[in-house]
């Protein structure tokens, strides 16, 4: 792989890496949603799916409106998704939404940290436009951490009762 010798390089290749990511998050949501057990939860990562599609063609047309191109393996997101399966094959079945929800609540911290330093970037730049999208993706990514943590907090207490 080519040395990146720039600011404006760095920031592409950043994108390249949220482009990836947030494929490899569709990649994963829908296996999230098909291995949920909880109808109420396959309804939630089901409507992320659809939200990560539209922040996947954001991430496209920020990415032509800088001139970068093609997008990049994240290894955050691998790995995430990576832990999240050896979990669930050690796991009884009334505990796999909750690691489920464990590995899309890391997912979305992920997210939101790469979007914040995108928009850092992207706004030193002056890409205001590119700007816009990336804070249309932040905004969505927090909306779904603050449901996936009120959705870990009720089941967690249903687990706790149970365990009782």
């Amino acid at each position: 792989m080519a040395q990146i010798g720039d600011s404006k390089k760095l920031f592409e290749h950043e994108l390249g890496m949220a482009l990836g990511a947030e494929r490899k998050v569709l990649a994963t949501l829908k296996k999230l949603e098909r291995n949920a057990q909880r109808e109420e939860l396959k309804q939630q990562f089901h409507h992320h799916l659809e939200e990560t599609e539209g922040q996947i063609e954001n991430l496209e047309q920020a990415m032509q409106a800088v001139g970068a191109e093609g997008g990049h393996e994240s290894e955050s997101a691998n790995g995430i998704a990576a832990e999240g399966e050896k979990l669930l094959e050690r796991v009884d079945e009334e505990l796999i939404d909750a690691v489920l929800l464990a590995a899309a609540a890391k997912t979305e911290h992920v997210e939101i940290a790469m979007y914040e330093g995108l928009i850092t970037k992207a706004e030193a730049m002056g890409v205001d436009d590119v700007v816009a999208l990336l804070a249309e993706n932040l905004e969505q990514e927090r909306h779904t951490l603050e449901e996936v943590n009120q959705a870990s907090e009720k089941l967690s207490k249903q687990l706790a009762t149970q365990a009782a």
